[in-house]
């Protein structure tokens, strides 16, 4: 008599955004725990795009033997997307049917905010069908974690931005210049914050220290002024590390005088393709040469240089916690939550409060410019500060420039924090 074949239960596993270090150690430790708990396991191809468009061959069997020796590579063997088409009724229902049709019982997500979004709105209209289970990931660290717990991949995208940024403050050390380095980070200014705080860069300007607006002459100005400092110290070499973000804080139409700016699919401006150290180097210059200081700047961005690096041992372990604790929450009956890892505990975030309940977006998390985490880096920068407007510190910054002391004060005396 021939044996009945049992069905298993399917999970299927999906990344989102852009790439992070650790992925493939969530989705590693994620398969490993799923096959051992005796489900099947499909990774999504291509992100949520291949299912929006009913794409049911981008569901790929993972086993063991696929992802055992994959936790310590960087990328993505399930590739990623950023593509978040505008969620109808229409295009979420074929998302919902491709999922249904690849028989999925399961649902992990990886990624950052968008993702956590996403999903939140396939948990809604799949409940009670599928369950679902989202792990945090992004360079970006915006996401809203407890206890200031970074997300997956950041801790390695500053190590490596770390020893980018040191090497090239020795390069501008060497060669008398100045360094603009634009780093990753939309929204929030963790990474630049951190990179420059750790490399010990000159100065780092964040987002969240201008409020909603900011001008092209305020941040030159403060550019400017880090530069007359050092000078004043006999200092011709720095380097300023800026978030991609300062972008979405200056008036579009100033910034389109002087880059091309191109929308991605979701109508958002694609900040990593914003020249911004290229633009404000050439406000700097220009103003130094009113003052008759010869200064050379050189404009760089990094990030995609960080996102598919190999992951550091902390984002390794990291992520076999959350891959392993993801199974664990399905298999114990959870659906709509995100899993974080604090106090030593796997512990399960819901969805509610996460997801801001006017927008439907995840929250985002910002530095808090009142905090000591940023008091520290902003102690530790060479700006204009109160004290460099009195005395012989305004002095000195005014024969460095050939201005009087009031002339000097008239230019630059608005920065003072």
């Amino acid at each position: 008599m021939a044996v009945k074949k049992v069905k298993k239960d399917k999970v299927g596993i999906i990344v989102g955004g852009g790439p992070a270090p650790g992925i493939n150690g969530v989705i590693s430790s994620a398969v490993i725990e799923a096959v051992n708990e005796g489900w099947e396991v499909v990774g999504i191809m291509g992100g949520f795009k291949s299912l929006f468009d009913g794409n049911l061959s981008a569901a790929v069997p993972l086993a063991i033997r696929d992802v055992s020796q994959i936790h310590t590579e960087g990328g993505s063997i399930l590739r990623t997307s950023s593509d978040y088409p505008s969620v109808s009724d229409d295009n979420l229902g074929m998302l919902v049917d491709t999922l249904g049709r690849m028989g999925i019982k399961y649902l992990i997500t990886i990624g950052g905010s968008g993702t956590l979004t996403m999903m939140n709105k396939i948990e809604q209209a799949t409940r009670g069908i599928i369950s679902a289970v989202h792990v945090p990931k992004t360079i970006n660290n915006d996401i809203p974690l407890p206890g200031g717990f970074c997300s997956v991949g950041y801790q390695t995208a500053l190590q490596r931005g770390e020893k980018i940024i040191r090497n090239i403050i020795q390069d501008a050390r060497t060669t008398g210049r100045w360094y603009f380095i634009t780093t990753m980070g939309r929204h929030a200014g963790h990474l630049a914050l951190g990179i420059g705080k750790s490399s010990g860069a000159t100065l780092t300007l964040i987002p969240e220290e201008f409020g909603s607006r900011v001008t092209m002459k305020k941040l030159g100005d403060i550019l400017a002024g880090s530069i007359i400092k050092r000078l004043s110290m006999k200092k011709d070499y720095g380097v300023a590390v800026l978030a991609e973000g300062l972008a979405e804080k200056l008036n579009l139409k100033e910034l389109a005088g002087y880059e091309h700016i191109e929308l991605d699919s979701s109508g958002r401006i694609r900040l990593s393709e914003i020249q911004l150290g290229r633009v404000l180097k050439g406000f700097v210059k220009k103003d130094l040469d009113k003052l008759g200081l010869k200064t050379t700047i050189v404009d760089k961005n990094i990030g995609y240089e960080l996102r598919a690096s190999e992951p550091t041992t902390y984002d390794v372990e990291y992520t076999r916690n959350l891959g392993y604790g993801a199974v664990r929450f399905l298999r114990r009956g959870g659906t709509g939550a995100m899993i974080v890892f604090y106090d030593d505990r796997l512990k399960a975030l819901p969805f509610s409060e996460i997801i801001d309940p006017v927008t439907g977006t995840a929250r985002l998390r910002t530095v808090d410019i009142t905090s000591e985490v940023y008091e520290v880096g902003r102690r530790y920068m060479i700006r204009l500060e109160d004290q460099d407007f009195k005395g012989e510190g305004l002095r000195r910054l005014a024969r460095t420039t050939g201005l009087t002391p009031h002339a000097f004060t008239k230019r630059f005396g608005y920065l003072k924090p």
